[in-house]
């Protein structure tokens, strides 16, 4: 099965880390996506911009509009994700536990719906 791994932090917190804090952070991150890639499991993931760079486009009875920023309002933001293969939603789990998120963030396991194709 394939699950995405969603990643969520609140962005304020991060800008009160020091360089050395945040080069330490980013170090164990390096450190967990390796440990995932070579463990063959991970398929995908990647890290994104602050929300502030993020525009919404909805479709409303036939109009289109582009806002800016998310679409809504949370205390935690979307900050990245993992896709990896894992026999079971407990495997899957046990990989988020193991992630470097800092103190009062959160990551939500949820797994991918798969499609028969033809």
């Amino acid at each position: 099965m394939r699950f995405a791994l969603l990643i969520y932090s609140t962005e304020a917190d991060r800008q009160k880390f020091s360089e050395q804090e945040v080069q330490e952070n980013m170090g164990a991150w390096f450190t967990y996506t390796n440990d995932l890639q070579q463990s063959g499991k991970m398929l995908a993931g990647d890290a994104l911009m602050p929300v502030s760079t993020a525009h919404t486009v909805r479709i409303q009875n036939g109009e289109t509009t582009v806002t800016d920023g998310p679409f809504a309002e949370t205390k935690e933001q979307f900050g990245g994700f993992y896709i990896l293969e894992a026999d079971s939603w407990e495997e899957a789990a046990e990989s988020a536990k193991k992630m470097p998120i800092a103190e009062g963030g959160s990551v939500e396991v949820r797994p991918l719906m798969e499609f028969e194709q033809g």
